[in-house]
């Protein structure tokens, strides 16, 4: 696999680039996806770190809020079952395409994927700051623009989740847990009766 970075004109993220085609330059090889969301994070944690927890899959069920389980098939296959609007979930096998130790993961998903997608998460060593992730994501909507406009509402949307997930990450590697509001909605629940 390639330990070569994303080479461009700028250090945005791709899926802020101005010029050029950022699912060609990312390094996914097989792209899959019309749309693109890109987030990133600083996170207070060395790179080596980072990078071990995020590629262990079965970790990444621990912050990403609508992930119901990954299950890893071989070093570069896994099986994901993630949440959706409506009570539904979505499934599918995704691939690892590229890689390099503490630097990226690429991926795509398989053919028959209920939710067509690709992307990759840069790490990047910020000295004494930590690490810079990046996560970049194509993927087809299920349903089209209207699917993805429901996804919104019901707050599935990627480009929401992908906030909300690398918030939850930076907030799991420098504290060890996650902040939650004071009540669950069961402890309110509990609490009211």
């Amino acid at each position: 696999m390639s330990d070569d970075p994303i080479v461009h004109g700028d250090d945005a993220p791709p899926s802020s680039w101005k010029k050029g085609d950022a699912p060609d330059a990312m390094g996914i090889g097989d792209t899959k996806g019309d749309s693109i969301v890109g987030r990133t994070v600083t996170i207070n944690r060395p790179v080596g770190e980072v990078f071990a927890y995020f590629r262990d899959f079965t970790n990444l069920p621990t912050f990403m809020e609508n992930v119901v389980s990954i299950e890893v098939l071989d070093e570069a296959r896994s099986h994901w079952v993630v949440k959706a609007p409506a009570g539904r979930t979505v499934e599918w096998d995704a691939r690892i395409t590229d890689e390099a130790q503490d630097r990226f993961i690429a991926w795509t998903s398989e053919p028959g994927a209920d939710v067509a997608n690709s992307g990759r998460v840069d790490f990047q060593d910020a000295g004494a700051r930590g690490t810079v992730v990046t996560a970049t994501i194509l993927y087809d909507p299920p349903g089209g623009i209207v699917g993805k406009i429901v996804a919104k509402m019901f707050q599935r949307e990627p480009a929401i989740q992908a906030r909300r997930d690398l918030r939850r990450f930076k907030q799991l590697m420098e504290t060890g847990e996650i902040a939650t509001s004071a009540y669950t909605a069961r402890q309110l629940e509990e609490e009211t009766n």
